[in-house]
């Protein structure tokens, strides 16, 4: 149980989070997703940005 105000705060902000992930989730099942949503999703989503080209990974 949270003892702090902060963190009783960030707490809740958490469980906010959650559920509009949740809202969000449900909405684009029932409505599918416009072609916006889609665009951010698969920009988020992305594995390699133009960074990737000008910093190096510890990988390489």
């Amino acid at each position: 149980m949270p003892t702090s105000r902060g963190h009783q705060g960030a707490h809740g902000i958490g469980q906010v989070e959650e559920q509009l992930n949740e809202q969000a989730q449900a909405a684009a099942e029932i409505q599918g997703e416009s072609e916006l949503d889609q665009a951010v999703s698969a920009q988020a989503n992305q594995q390699e940005t133009e960074l990737d080209e000008i910093i190096p990974s510890e990988q390489d």
